[in-house]
């Protein structure tokens, strides 16, 4: 039974372990962290923002692939249009879990 539950375990995490290394595969660690402002937001602040927006999801999307400025600053975020839209979705998703 115990393996079972190292296994079930491992798997409810994957997730979040995936979501990690997207961000960094595509740096958003440069400018982001999960906790703390840096250049730009933490992601717990993003996911505290927009946590009653339905539409936050694509709304973030559009921002992460196109670019966005003054909604925290004056510091603008650059597009990331090379990024795939899964990954952006995958990214966008985990940001917004952020407690």
């Amino acid at each position: 039974m115990k393996p079972l539950v190292v296994i079930l375990g491992l798997l409810a995490a994957f997730p979040v372990l995936a979501s990690e290394e997207l961000a960094k595969k595509h740096a958003c660690f440069a400018c982001h962290a999960v906790d703390k402002k840096m250049v730009g937001p933490a992601y717990k602040d993003v996911a505290a923002k927009y946590r009653a927006d339905k539409d936050a999801p694509k709304k973030l999307a559009a921002k992460v692939k196109n670019g966005s400025q003054g909604v925290w600053g004056t510091v603008p975020m650059p597009p990331n249009s090379a990024v795939p839209d899964a990954d952006i979705n995958t990214l966008v998703k985990w940001i917004l879990s952020q407690k």
